[in-house]
């Protein structure tokens, strides 16, 4: 079984290069470790972010969502079931200008002027 959530929340402070970097890498051990592939944008202070894995992975890293003080407004667009996941060779895949890829971050997908791309599209679809 298969689950997909995706929100929105806003960053506490503007994160710069190198906090990006270490926030992914966290985030990708975590993941990993919970059967969780997904994407995160980040574009103007905002996260979009989706998650997709076992249900209980994905109730566990959203109650820690909820109490991470690193972002505020959570939004919960979408939660359900998913077929198949969108993210399969990413633990987190991550899209942002290109400016903030100063350490060559694996998995990154820089967005165009608008803050979109294939990644964020793919993120978003219903």
């Amino acid at each position: 079984m298969l689950e997909r959530l995706v929100y929105r929340s806003k960053a506490t402070h503007k994160l710069g290069s190198l906090h990006l970097f270490n926030l992914l890498s966290l985030c990708r051990v975590k993941n990993k470790r919970m059967d969780i592939t997904g994407h995160l944008l980040y574009t103007e202070e905002i996260f979009v972010q989706c998650i997709e894995g076992p249900p209980a992975s994905i109730e566990s890293l959203w109650q820690s969502l909820l109490r991470d003080e690193r972002h505020h407004d959570l939004e919960l667009l979408s939660r359900g079931p998913a077929s198949q996941r969108r993210f399969n060779d990413w633990s987190m895949a991550f899209s942002s200008y290109s400016y903030f890829n100063k350490y060559n971050i694996s998995g990154f997908f820089p967005v165009d002027p608008d803050g979109m791309n294939d990644a964020a599209k793919r993120c978003s679809a219903a």
